[in-house]
């Protein structure tokens, strides 16, 4: 498969993934916001949006202090913000667009009217009028996609690169919005407070979990109350929770298997090593030695992972 070909698709289905991430934590970052609370955790807590993405920054830069609004504004209607959800979905159709002709017919119809249907609904004040349901669309738009492309896809190299794009980002994506979320509550409830549970923990641990659906999942496997300790386990080290980075590396380790030319390829070697140390992690020990360490050190080794993917397989990325 031509370089060029195989970086329109990964990065397809990247953004799409990303999106749906976005949408994800928009909509829990707005549940909450619905609820009591002080006006500095409802400002950390939009605050902490921008930090998993990295925008803080350029936030500031731009609109200078952080509101709620804002940030929304910021993070789905802002088409000079690359991470922004109307921009994302504009780069999954234009590098669908891109190989229209590698496509099934579904596939490309199914990027292109997300694309010519957020256009509409925000356009008509959709979004305004109910976040919610918005963020909801989103998803189920990248559900579509996702089940589209596995249900007629053939399956060789041009769904590989599509998948690998998929769950790296979903790797990406969890390391972050468990780390911020975590860090926000400054890891002492890993200590001697763990078992005192209050209203507003609960409502905290639920929301993240609820941000990657894992709630009904975390009460099947655990039939216990939300500790934040099983949330960390269950979002990085269970390999059977959908979203966790364990089961995220799987996929990419399997896809990447796929498409190498050579057993012996580096990227493959790093992705598996990677994939190994959570395979073999023990939560425990993870929390002992510094969630924000680890976590820190996963996102650097994904990044690395991505940069690797690109200069072997795809269009490199400029330096």
């Amino acid at each position: 498969m031509l370089s060029r070909t195989a970086d329109h698709l990964f990065w397809m289905s990247r953004y799409t993934e990303r999106a749906e991430n976005t949408a994800r934590m928009l909509n829990v970052a707005y549940e909450t916001s619905l609820l009591p609370q002080s006006d500095a955790m409802a400002l950390a807590g939009w605050q902490g949006i921008l930090s998993i993405s990295e925008l803080l920054p350029s936030y500031t830069a731009l609109h200078g202090e952080v509101s709620g609004r804002g940030v929304m504004e910021f993070m789905v209607l802002d088409e000079d913000n690359p991470s922004s959800i109307v921009s994302c979905l504009r780069a999954a159709r234009e590098n669908a667009r891109a190989v229209r002709g590698t496509l099934t017919t579904e596939v490309w119809e199914t990027q292109n009217t997300t694309w010519l249907e957020v256009r509409r609904m925000i356009a008509s004040g959709a979004f305004e009028r109910d976040p919610g349901a918005f963020f909801e669309w989103v998803k189920f738009r990248s559900h579509l996609s996702r089940g589209v492309t596995v249900g007629t896809m053939l399956m060789d190299e041009a769904l590989h690169f599509m998948r690998l794009g998929t769950f790296l980002e979903r790797a990406d994506n969890t390391a972050r919005l468990v780390d911020v979320k975590f860090h926000a509550r400054q890891g002492d409830y890993f200590g001697s407070v763990a078992g005192k549970e209050q209203e507003s923990d609960f409502y905290h641990w639920s929301a993240v979990l609820r941000s990657v659906s894992g709630f009904e999942i975390y009460r099947k496997v655990y039939r216990d109350v939300i500790r934040p300790e099983r949330v960390a386990e269950l979002l990085m080290l269970r390999p059977d929770m959908p979203r966790s980075l364990h089961a995220s590396l799987n996929e990419v380790v399997a896809n990447l298997r796929l498409i190498v030319s050579r057993p012996d390829s580096e990227t493959l070697r790093q992705a598996g090593r990677l994939r190994a140390d959570l395979q073999f992690a023990r939560i425990e020990e993870i929390l002992a030695s510094g969630l924000h360490a680890f976590l820190t050190q996963f996102l650097e080794r994904v990044n690395t992972l991505g940069t690797r993917i690109s200069r072997e397989f795809l269009v490199p990325m400029a330096a």
